[in-house]
């Protein structure tokens, strides 16, 4: 085993050992509904508490053993968690400081001076969990939102085998194999349609509601639900390769990439909370032993007010709202981003997609269809009708792109014409007899060849040039068509600030020239090898702004390794291919460019309520430590400043599942 082999089984086992924990994790947390009747049954019992101790006129030892019992019904997780998290060195972490905050307030009516605060503890542990329980809800709704969204794994296939439709798990399906989806079924496997035609239900795919017509010949993937009717599709991937399953894999491992607010605010926590807990031990014990050498008082004299505003310092101190609101933020974001067709990695590209400068384009596939189609007919000596039919029975046999264009162009290849002695001419073009006359369909080489004075033309694309018995008789455009929504993208992406769009590939200068015209591209570079767009991508990245974001999108093979260097990588998910997907870090699923603007529109409505967060949480919380610091915050206001907080922040980041725009 070499040193890479090593290293990715390192990673693997790495990732593997965090997946466990995190289901450890989940396991440990207590569902909204048990939480909700723990929160019922602990309200009934503090109340009963503190009418019996109202009443009984106990001893202050037995009032503490009556309030322990609905202490113990809200709080016994939080004290087994602040036990387990000393166990395992966590000790500053949510679940200690409330421990310590709420034994100190039922213990600090037995310090000389101090004030029995039995029911505030309580209260303020229950305050505490009714916090979690809506955490838990917000948390929730947005995990359902996203797994309702993307609810298009299929558990059954429709297999034909030895002339029979058996019903099987979808991992069973081969490629090569011909399912059959009746109407209502999901699209278990990704395809082409050999028989019927129907209509096609995307929206957990490409947040499109609008229905896709669907015939023979057609590509058909996976997740999608099939409307209306039946069809025979021979699959084209295995089930663990298909598009629903990718897409499942991604929004699986969306949460693994942290964005820069996340791990600062991991960072914040780590460093805020002993500096926090120290700042209440000295404010605990330090002015009383001033204030008691200083008026003769002694220690204890004035230890029970500073220990309350201790405990009090300490309540407020919890990090909650930040740790728990930042991420959900980003968390809503992601599920936005899915609604809507758009499925990103991790919340670490929602910061770089926040900061676009520059959008890097591929063209054939990203900005054009990809697909060649013929765009004007030059006849010269014939109509325009003779022309195409000529030439699309030349073509009758080829399986070439143009060829392909031509014929569908035509239309109509079964007419009754004879076409005799097809014969391909190697870098020159196709030679047939059709009723009894010799056609040449090719390059100007070819029509040199047979003598046939060719004619040029400024349309934009390929020439294909025809001859009739070595005559000229005409010409044929075929070009790359641009994608519907192409120019709306680069128009949209100028409202949203991207200050330069740049257009990479491989075609001719002339095409390129043509496009970047008619899409309002700012640059473009032609004639490019795939090791090309690599130090392009390069060089922009070196011109781009100093906080700025370089974006490309792409779909092809070749732009795997352009994906990979961007700072962000967009991939065109429906069409695209499966290196592409693999190498982005966004996927637009329903291959429209428009959705860029989209996206990082979305990503910056996410970073704005993850700062509005940052800044409600640290604002309000340094106002009520400060007012503790000096015995002006009472208990439940020390509350407010944690768990009123934290439901302010969840319900804030919520706004980001629901983006509309």
């Amino acid at each position: 085993m070499d040193a890479r082999e090593k290293e990715e089984l390192k990673r693997a086992e790495a990732f593997e050992a965090e997946e466990e924990e995190e289901e450890e994790d989940d396991e440990d947390e207590m569902p909204p509904k048990q939480k909700f009747i723990q929160i019922c049954i602990s309200t009934g019992l503090l109340i009963a508490a503190y009418v019996i101790c109202r009443k009984a006129h106990l001893p202050m030892w037995a009032q503490l053993l009556i309030y322990l019992v609905p202490y113990l019904s809200a709080g016994y997780d939080v004290l087994i968690e602040a036990v387990e998290d000393i166990a395992h060195g966590e000790a500053m972490e949510e679940d200690f400081l409330m421990t310590v905050s709420t034994v100190g307030a039922l213990l600090i009516g037995f310090v000389p001076g101090g004030e029995p605060m039995f029911a505030e503890a309580v209260f303020v542990m229950l305050f505490f969990q009714v916090g979690e329980l809506f955490e838990g809800i917000a948390e929730g709704n947005s995990s359902r939102a996203i797994s309702q969204l993307l609810d298009i794994r299929p558990d059954t296939a429709n297999v034909e085998r030895d002339g029979k439709v058996i019903t099987v798990a979808p991992d069973d399906v081969q490629v090569g194999e011909t399912i059959v989806i009746r109407p209502g079924e999901k699209v278990p496997m990704d395809g082409v349609i050999i028989e019927g035609s129907t209509s096609l239900d995307t929206v957990a795919l490409t947040g499109e509601s609008a229905p896709r017509d669907a015939t023979v010949g057609d590509q058909i993937l996976s997740g999608c639900v099939n409307q209306s009717g039946v069809v025979r599709v021979r699959v084209e991937k295995a089930f663990g390769e298909s598009t629903a399953a990718k897409i499942l894999d991604l929004v699986k491992h969306a949460s693994g990439a942290k964005s820069k607010s996340e791990k600062f605010i991991t960072r914040f926590a780590k460093i805020y909370t002993p500096i926090v807990v120290g700042a209440a031990v000295i404010l605990a014990f330090v002015p009383s032993i001033i204030i008691g050498a200083v008026t003769g008082t002694g220690f204890m004299g004035s230890f029970a007010d500073w220990l309350l505003r201790a405990l009090t310092f300490l309540i407020v101190s919890c990090p909650c709202a930040l740790v728990v609101s930042v991420p959900l933020a980003f968390f809503g974001g992601i599920g936005a981003a899915s609604k809507n067709g758009i499925l990103v990695k991790g919340s670490s590209f929602m910061d770089s997609l926040a900061k676009t400068d520059t959008v890097v384009f591929d063209k054939t596939g990203t900005l054009t269809k990809g697909v060649f189609e013929v765009t004007s007919l030059h006849p010269d000596c014939i109509t325009a009708d003779e022309l195409l039919h000529l030439a699309a029975h030349v073509e009758r046999y080829s399986t070439h792109p143009i060829a392909t264009s031509i014929k569908a162009a035509f239309g109509k290849e079964d007419d009754g014409c004879q076409v005799d002695d097809v014969e391909e001419v190697a870098g020159q073009g196709v030679r047939a007899k059709v009723n009894g006359r010799t056609v040449f369909v090719g390059n100007t080489r070819m029509m040199d060849a047979v003598g046939a004075g060719w004619k040029s033309c400024d349309d934009p694309g390929t020439m294909i040039h025809v001859a009739i018995d070595g005559k000229y008789a005409g010409h044929i455009h075929i070009s790359d068509v641009e994608k519907p929504d192409a120019k709306e993208a680069i128009t949209d992406l100028k409202k949203v600030g991207v200050r330069k769009t740049v257009m990479l590939t491989g075609d001719r200068k002339e095409v390129a020239d043509r496009v970047a015209a008619d899409l309002g591209i700012d640059e473009y570079r032609a004639e490019l090898l795939p090791a090309d767009k690599v130090d392009n991508v390069e060089k922009l990245i070196g011109e781009k702004a100093a906080d700025g974001s370089l974006v490309f999108v792409g779909d092809g093979i070749n732009d795997a390794p352009v994906l990979a260097r961007a700072d962000v990588g967009i991939a065109m998910g429906a069409m695209g291919s499966d290196a592409a997907i693999e190498a982005a870090d966004v996927v637009l699923m329903d291959d429209k460019p428009s959705k860029i603007a989209k996206a990082i529109n979305i990503s910056r409505h996410t970073i704005s309520i993850a700062k509005q967060n940052i800044i409600i949480a640290i604002v309000i919380k340094v106002a009520i430590l400060i007012l503790a610091a000096f015995g002006l915050a009472p208990m439940w206001l020390a509350v407010f400043g944690d768990t009123g907080v934290l439901l302010i922040c969840i319900a804030n980041s919520a706004r980001t599942l629901n983006y509309k725009k």
